[in-house]
């Protein structure tokens, strides 16, 4: 990649952030053996922000570093909280475009857990794309309407059946993101008929929020709603709908190959605004969450208090790693039975179901993303722990 021009509008005058690290390579990749976890390498994260079209992205980022396979894991789908959002958002997208016997592909499907949710509650045929995707990963096969295959991206033939176009959380981890838009353009061809959307990591909810455990090597991109919309314009899609999704923490676009749609308000001069001045305010704002998580776990540690992270995705990931000389958490829980008996990169902590909490009962519990702190107290009073919850927000 190009590390003197902006990777969405090749903008010159960038303005580097902050440098951070060293971080693993992999958060999403967990392994088998707690040896294979410490050796994961690391990378550091330059992170830099352009003022032209508010984008910020990892200047030191190299692709050719990661890989993507089978072990690649990230489904959030068990999780109650994140389920109910993945069926209101498939329920929104097939009231707003009457899917039933339609064709959904999606580009990026992991394991297909959201395809196989819009074609049982939409009643349509899904084609999936994912080079990570293993077949019945967790002893449950897709739906009869779902079919994904381990091949990057769509052929043609495919495009030409597609109604609907769906690329989540893919955007971030390419360090051309406007290849992948232009190659959606040309697969949909002039069909205004044909709607994509597209879901990415909240750029803004992350400088707003200190969300600096979302600073992770995979992803290349911080995606603003105004560095968003320029991409996929420039891609020669119009941009009907972007708005911010699951408490803030996503961007949801929705977008077509013509302006048959409404245009969207344009969103740059006000996010430009702010995203320039959250920048400002963003290495310090860092350095203070460190520090104040370094000291709080130090001082568990110190009192002996046994403590466990909950979330053992790239925020609890990134979160042991940045803290990992004042705390060493006896576990990572996650509800996620493919994460479950695999160690995390770096650390080496092993990924536990909530039962396996019963038998020595942690004192505090750490959860990573404030949007599960309500279920997570759940869990924990249903397990009869007994646990100090608190979250990082």
């Amino acid at each position: 990649m190009d590390e003197s021009s902006c990777i969405v509008c090749d903008a010159a005058q960038l303005r580097l952030v902050l440098e951070f690290g060293p971080v693993p390579l992999h958060c999403n990749l967990l392994l088998a053996t707690a040896d294979a976890a410490r050796a994961v390498p690391s990378g550091t994260i330059q992170l830099a922000f352009c003022p032209d079209c508010g984008h910020l992205f990892n200047r030191s980022f190299d692709p050719a570093r990661l890989s993507y396979d089978a072990d690649y894991e990230t489904s959030q789908h068990f999780s109650p909280r994140f389920r109910r959002y993945a069926e209101e958002l498939a329920d929104r997208l097939i009231a707003r475009y009457g899917l039933r016997g339609k064709t959904a592909v999606e580009i990026g499907c992991g394991q297909g857990d959201f395809l196989a949710l819009l074609c049982e509650r939409g009643g349509c045929q899904g084609l999936g794309f994912d080079q990570s995707y293993a077949a019945a990963a967790d002893g449950q096969s897709l739906p009869e309407a779902v079919s994904v295959s381990r091949e990057a991206a769509p052929p043609q033939a495919v495009y030409d059946r597609a109604d609907l176009v769906i690329c989540r959380h893919v955007l971030e981890h390419l360090a051309e993101p406007h290849e992948l838009v232009a190659a959606v353009r040309r697969g949909i061809g002039d069909r205004p008929e044909t709607v994509v959307y597209f879901e990415v990591p909240n750029a803004l909810f992350t400088l707003r929020e200190l969300g600096i455990w979302d600073l992770i090597y995979e992803h290349c991109s911080y995606f603003t709603a105004a560095s968003l919309s320029r991409l996929l314009e420039d891609g020669g899609l119009s941009v009907a709908s972007l708005v911010e999704a699951f408490g803030g923490q996503f961007l949801a676009a929705e977008a077509s190959p013509t302006a048959c749609r409404p245009r969207l308000a344009d969103p740059r001069t006000d996010v430009l605004a702010e995203t320039a001045a959250l920048v400002g305010a963003f290495p310090a704002r860092l350095q203070a969450t460190l520090k104040r998580w370094r000291t709080l776990c130090a001082d568990l540690t110190e009192a002996g208090q046994r403590v466990a992270v909950w979330g053992a995705g790239s925020k609890g990931v990134t979160f042991v790693n940045l803290v990992a000389q004042e705390i060493r958490p006896y576990g990572i829980v996650d509800l996620n039975p493919r994460k479950q008996g695999r160690f995390v990169p770096g650390t080496a902590s092993p990924v536990l179901a909530p039962a396996a909490l019963r038998s020595e009962p942690p004192d505090v519990i750490i959860v990573m993303n404030p949007i599960y702190e309500t279920e997570v107290r759940r869990e924990s009073d249903r397990l009869g722990l007994g646990a100090q919850v608190m979250s990082v927000g």
